[in-house]
Formats: structure tokens, C-alpha cells, sequence
């Protein structure tokens, strides 16, 4: 019920994908995209429950499309997109009870976190918001109502069965908490999370009008549980110094709420509303192939304006990212049909993560190579393969640790690519016989180390 400390909802979704499109691309990233388009329609009817009409619908749709993180959420299939979406989906299901009463919109509610902890557990962060903000709906009076804990116990039904799994495997998510903030969230500056707040500055203001509407303004006092609840969870993330993007969630009803106040102090200059929809969209075009992966990479080089330094180019993570696995693969497998037949049934394929890992599996399939295996992630917990095999091909493992595990070891290739990403540039290939250490032991004391 995990992917080894990561809530099953994006394993599901995956395996959704595979069976429809196989590992085709259009299959990784159409369900990120779904969630994206869901965000924007949320984002819109949102804006209509707040009293908005077709401007401030128009300008709340056009933030969602001008604010360029979403494109590469969007883009990614990364659990990320579906945070956002239950995020967006939960504020949207809280107003319809607002302006309904209706219970079933508390269900809603209560559905939503429920999938959404099995997604991603920063969820629990707008949880934390949305209980603070309750605290101003009505004096609180809506801690009387039974169906709100409903709502609760329904969420933790259908959270249940991770948390089960979770004590049942000694809490993976732990391990992986402790290996995020060792290798990311302590190197980040705190201030970074604010400032990166500053780099999207049209839609940012849209947000604060938002926010001042929702707490303080007239016509949106009812729903001031929301704006209390987006700044509880803002501060909230500051404080965890987390990354910047774990907080995207709470703008699109800021962008809708935003929207609305402005169609209300323009309402007889529409206008300007174009002209404030189109200040905040153009700008964001532009930049639009820095935020996700648009251009063929020759354009993007003209684009990005990049010169070439030692037969490398500096791309992007997202550009990057894209090449240099097929190189790998076809080394592998050259290396792989150079053995006799004997050795080809009794090989493992050994990639030092779950990149090279995942690329042996995937783009391997043409070549027929079999199943890798890795210690890194995911890949740890399918195991080590035939620990008696005649051959280990490893793809990535630095000398040191071949070394350590066989008395045979023989350099293929140090592998290069003008385009890949850094630590997938230079990377060796080996040949490796004779382990001469206890298999299965070595890859059990890896355990703690996984996440590294």
C-alpha cells in the first residue's frame, strides 16, 4: 500500500497508465495533464460560488494559465499534480457547503483528504489550515455538526489501509522524511521559500487581493474560514521549510477569490479587467518553455541562448532529464548480447538508481534485456535477482563499489552525453564476475540508505 514510504495513489495511477498506453509518453503525462485542466475548471467554478461572474471567471481561469509552476506540475507525472488537485478540490467542496449547507458536500470534503493523504501527506498541511479556519465560520459552531466528523471518519477509512501497511513495514515514511530533509530541506535557505513566492508577481498580487478579500473584505466575509485556512498553511510550510512548491495548491482559490474582488471594484470598467487578464497572461508565455519541456532541444538552445563548454550544454533539469538514457540501454544491451547464451540466462542488470533502473526497464523491453535491479528507491525492495548469476552488468556504479562487491571487474565505457543532466554525464559501465561478499546480506544492510 506504498511505494516504499510514498502513499500508493500515484503507484494506482500509474499502473492505470500502463495498461492503456503502455510506457508510452502520452500515457506518463496524460493523467498530470487531466489534473491540471481539472485544476483550471475548479479554479472557475470556484470563482462563480464566490459571486463571480463571466470576468471574474475569465480573469480566474487566465491566472491558472498564466501561473508557469503549473506547467511543469502539470507536466510531470509526480504526485504533485494530484496534491494540487485534491487541494483545489477540497477548497471548492467547503464553499459549496458555505453557500449550500448541504451535507453531502462535507462528504465530499471528507473523500477528498481521504485520497488525497493516500496521494501525498502534505495534505495534512491543509487539513491543519482548513481545522484552524473552521475556528472563524461561524464562531465554531460547526464543530457540532455530526457530519463534519463523518467527514472525518471517512477519510481515515479510506487512509486506513496505508497506515496499516505503514506499521506493518516500520514505517517506511519515516526513513523517507528523515533521507528529504537530510539531503534536501536542510540545504535550502529558509528565505527561499518566500522569495520564490516573488517570482510570479501578476498573479501573486491577484492572490493578495484574494486573500484581503476573504479575511477582511465585505462581500466574502462568509467564506473567511478559506483565506484563514491559506494563510495557516502558508506560514505553516514556511516554518517546515519546505520547498516552495508544496504551497501551489492554495492559489487557485486565491486567483478566484482574487478575480472576483477585482470584477467587483471594476464592474463598470470590464476593461480594464482585459487589460489586467492580458498584463498577467503575456508575460507568462514567453517563459513558458523554461517551465516545461515545449521546444525541440535545438530551439530551446537558441531560446535559452546556451553556449556550449567542453562538448556539454548546460539544459535545465526537465531538458536535460529527457536524454541520454537510449545511450545507455544500447550499451547495455551491446554488452549484453556479446555474452554466450549461458551467461545471458544467468545475468543481472545492476543500475545505481532508479533512473538508469527505470530506463533498463523500460526503454530495455525493445531490446529484450531482462529486469534490472537497483538499491536506490522503489527499485530496493523488488531485490537483488539471481545473487549466484555469472554475470552483473552495472550501469553507473562508481569503481569503489564494483570493487567491493567482485574480485572481477572490467571497465566498459565511462559513458558521456552532450545533453543529459550532470550526474548521468560520465557515468561508467562495467563488467563484473565473482561476487565475493554475501549477496543478500549487502543488500539488506542497504536498507537505511535507499533514499541517499
Amino acid at each position: 500500500m506504498g511505494i516504499y514510504g510514498i502513499p500508493p495513489f500515484i503507484g494506482v495511477i500509474g499502473k492505470i497508465s500502463y495498461w492503456l498506453f503502455d510506457y508510452s509518453l502520452i500515457g506518463i503525462r496524460l493523467f498530470p495533464t487531466l489534473a491540471g485542466v481539472t485544476i483550471l475548471i475548479l479554479c472557475c467554478l470556484i470563482a462563480k460560488e464566490l459571486g463571480g461572474q463571466s470576468m471574474g471567471i475569465l480573469l480566474s481561469g487566465i491566472c491558472i494559465l498564466a501561473f508557469l509552476p503549473f506547467y511543469r506540475n502539470h507536466t510531470l507525472f509526480q504526485p504533485v499534480a494530484f496534491d494540487q488537485l485534491f487541494w483545489t478540490a477540497g477548497f471548492y467542496f467547503f464553499i459549496k457547503f458555505i453557500n449550500s449547507q448541504k451535507k453531502k458536500f462535507l462528504i465530499f470534503v471528507g473523500i477528498t483528504l481521504g485520497f488525497g493523504l493516500m496521494n501525498k501527506y502534505t495534505i495534512l498541511v491543509w487539513a491543519f489550515g482548513i481545522f484552524i479556519g473552521l475556528f472563524f465560520y461561524r464562531q465554531g459552531s460547526i464543530f457540532k455538526n455530526k457530519w463534519l466528523y463523518i467527514s472525518f471518519f471517512i477519510s481515515l477509512l479510506i487512509f486506513l489501509p496505508n497506515i496499516i501497511w505503514q506499521i506493518q513495514s516500520d514505517f517506511p515514511l519515516l526513513k523517507h522524511l528523515q533521507a528529504l530533509n537530510d539531503n534536501q530541506l536542510n540545504e535550502l535557505n529558509i528565505m527561499e521559500f518566500g522569495l520564490e513566492q516573488l517570482q510570479f508577481p501578476f498573479t501573486l498580487i491577484i492572490s493578495i487581493f484574494g486573500i484581503f478579500a476573504l479575511i477582511v473584505g465585505k462581500n466574502l466575509k462568509k467564506y473567511r474560514l478559506v483565506g484563514i485556512a491559506t494563510v495557516t498553511i502558508f506560514f505553516t510550510m514556511w516554518l517546515l521549510n519546505s520547498k516552495a512548491y508544496y504551497v501551489f495548491g492554495i492559489y487557485p482559490v486565491l486567483f478566484a477569490s482574487g478575480a472576483v474582488k477585482i470584477e467587483s471594484l471594476l464592474s463598470k470598467k470590464t476593461y480594464w479587467i482585459y487589460a489586467i487578464a492580458t498584463i498577467t497572461l503575456v508575460p507568462s508565455i514567453y517563459f513558458i518553455p523554461e517551465a516545461t519541456p515545449v521546444l525541440p532541444i535545438e530551439k530551446f538552445v537558441k531560446y535559452a541562448q546556451l553556449e556550449e563548454k567542453n562538448d556539454r550544454l548546460d539544459l535545465t533539469g526537465d531538458y536535460a532529464d529527457m536524454f541520454g538514457w537510449e545511450e545507455q540501454v544500447k550499451l547495455v544491451d551491446s554488452v549484453y548480447r556479446s555474452l554466450s547464451p549461458q551467461e545471458k540466462n544467468n545475468c543481472v542488470l545492476w543500475a545505481e538508481n532508479y533512473g538508469e533502473a527505470g530506463a533498463l526497464k523500460i526503454l530495455g523491453k525493445k531490446y529484450n534485456l531482462p529486469n534490472p535491479i537497483s538499491r536506490h528507491g522503489t527499485f530496493w525492495t523488488w531485490g537483488h535477482g539471481e545473487k549466484d548469476a555469472d554475470v552483473w552488468i552495472s550501469l553507473g556504479n562508481e569503481k569503489a563499489t564494483v570493487e567491493y562487491v567482485f574480485g572481477d571487474v572490467e571497465l566498459v565505457k565511462i559513458i558521456t552525453h552532450k545533453y543529459a543532466i550532470e550526474e548521468e554525464n560520465g557515468i561508467p559501465l562495467y563488467v563484473c564476475r565473482e561476487p565475493k561478499i554475501d549477496i543478500e546480506k549487502w543488500w539488506k544492510d542497504y536498507e537505511e540508505h535507499i533514499f541517499d
